[in-house]
């Protein structure tokens, strides 16, 4: 187990404080989860710049580092949904983005591909987690920065549909609809 890898699984370890975090009724509650979601959020960035500097990169960095990333953010999006601070309508894009990107890459892995994740969807990441962020501390901030975390989030959005139509059509021969 290297370094990168670890760094995965802490970020795994940081989703449930960080809904604890969400969910405490204690003062500044969000302001504790966002310093939580951020510190999950740099191992997501450290683990892949450790990973490529040393050339650390595994078939298991490859396999659960999305699926820390997805953890961390899908909890971010269900929680802030449930306190109306996400519509129903962007989760539901969201989410099912993730679901069809799953089912593709346990697809790829079926066959004995392991498929990382490309430019577009780690775009997509780093403004979900800018989007989730802001929308923590939106109670905080001034009324005309209300819409920051909005936008951030409308914009991650375009890039989670993007970002499935692009990795889908690059990686089309993974599909196939032939009978075994």
């Amino acid at each position: 187990m290297n370094v990168a890898n670890v760094l995965t699984l802490i970020r795994i370890a940081l989703v449930p404080v960080f809904v604890l975090f969400f969910y405490l009724r204690i003062p500044y509650q969000h302001i504790y989860a966002l310093a939580v979601f951020i510190i999950a959020s740099v191992t997501d960035w450290l683990d892949g710049a450790i990973a490529r500097r040393q050339n650390l990169v595994t078939d298991f960095g490859k396999f659960m580092d999305p699926i820390a990333d997805k953890l961390l953010v899908l909890a971010g999006i269900i929680m802030l949904m449930s306190i109306s601070k996400i519509s129903p309508v962007i989760a539901i894009i969201l989410i099912g983005r993730e679901l069809i990107m799953s089912g593709f890459r346990l697809v790829a892995a079926a066959k004995g591909n392991v498929m990382a994740a490309g430019v577009l969807g780690k775009v997509k990441t780093v403004f979900q987690f800018l989007a989730i962020c802001v929308l923590l501390i939106e109670d905080f901030l001034p009324e005309y920065l209300h819409y920051v975390g909005d936008i951030l989030l409308y914009i991650s959005a375009v890039f989670a549909v993007w970002s499935c139509i692009d990795y889908i059509a690059k990686n089309k021969d993974v599909l196939s609809f032939k009978e075994m």
